[in-house]
């Protein structure tokens, strides 16, 4: 599960099985306590949606902030981080 704001979307395209396939870009933000020291974190995070999920993605506004659950997995190149989007809820 991750919190997000949803930042960027790309154009909608699809796989070579003819599934939809979506790019997003999301941010996360928020406050957490390490050594009882509040600590602020925030990151953007590359993520991709297949098949009926995207459509939910496409109607979602962008910069309002969504509960994604997913899985994170390897980018093509091997180069960073990539988070598979598997459901989007209004939070």
């Amino acid at each position: 599960m991750l919190s997000a704001r949803l930042v960027e979307r790309a154009a909608l395209r699809f796989t070579p099985a003819g599934l939809a396939a979506l790019d997003v870009s999301l941010r996360h933000e928020s406050d957490t306590v390490q050594l009882g020291v509040t600590r602020k974190i925030a990151f953007d995070v590359r993520a991709r949606a297949i098949g009926s999920v995207t459509q939910a993605l496409l109607a979602a506004e962008l910069g309002t902030e969504y509960e994604f659950e997913g899985f994170l997995g390897a980018q093509r190149n091997g180069r960073g981080i990539v988070f598979h989007i598997q459901s989007i809820a209004l939070k």
